[in-house]
């Protein structure tokens, strides 16, 4: 399965399917499941959240996303704006999930402001450029007409 990304300032109440909905401004990325069930996926970025890699034609999302408390339960990578899989956990290894997650971002908000004013930008998106700059501008931008 093949997701496109959108770059928004804001996420629109309307999600299509098979769209990652970017927004720097709000550091967040917002799609529906994967699996088709409809629920609306939220992945905040930042250090202690989700990292967005742009490559200049897709989107890759780290770690994984999984979806336990929805009904569908789906876990899946987005790598390079395509959705891989991943093996449904048991209860007892979503619990310890829950916990790392925990505990690396009570580590991270435990750090003082300036530190993390200086990991924020770095880890909320990386860009592995693959074709000139000018190209991926003008794919952010949307030409009006007119």
């Amino acid at each position: 399965m093949e997701l496109r990304h959108e770059f928004v300032d804001y996420i629109p109440k309307q999600l299509d399917d098979n769209v990652l909905y970017v927004s720097f401004r709000f550091g967040t990325v917002v799609h529906r499941c994967a699996c088709g069930c409809g629920e609306e996926v939220v992945t905040p970025l930042g250090p202690a959240e989700w990292e967005l890699t742009y490559d200049g034609d897709s989107v890759s999302l780290a770690p994984s996303i999984g979806n336990w408390s929805f009904p569908c339960r789906s876990h899946y990578w987005v790598e390079k704006g395509s959705v891989r899989w991943a093996r449904v956990f048991s209860e007892t290894e979503v619990i310890s999930v829950r916990k790392e997650a925990k505990t690396r971002r009570d580590g991270y908000y435990q750090k003082g402001p300036d530190a993390l004013i200086e990991e924020l930008p770095r880890r909320i998106v990386r860009c592995n450029l693959k074709k000139p700059i000018w190209q991926m501008l003008r794919s952010l931008v949307r030409w009006g007409g007119g």
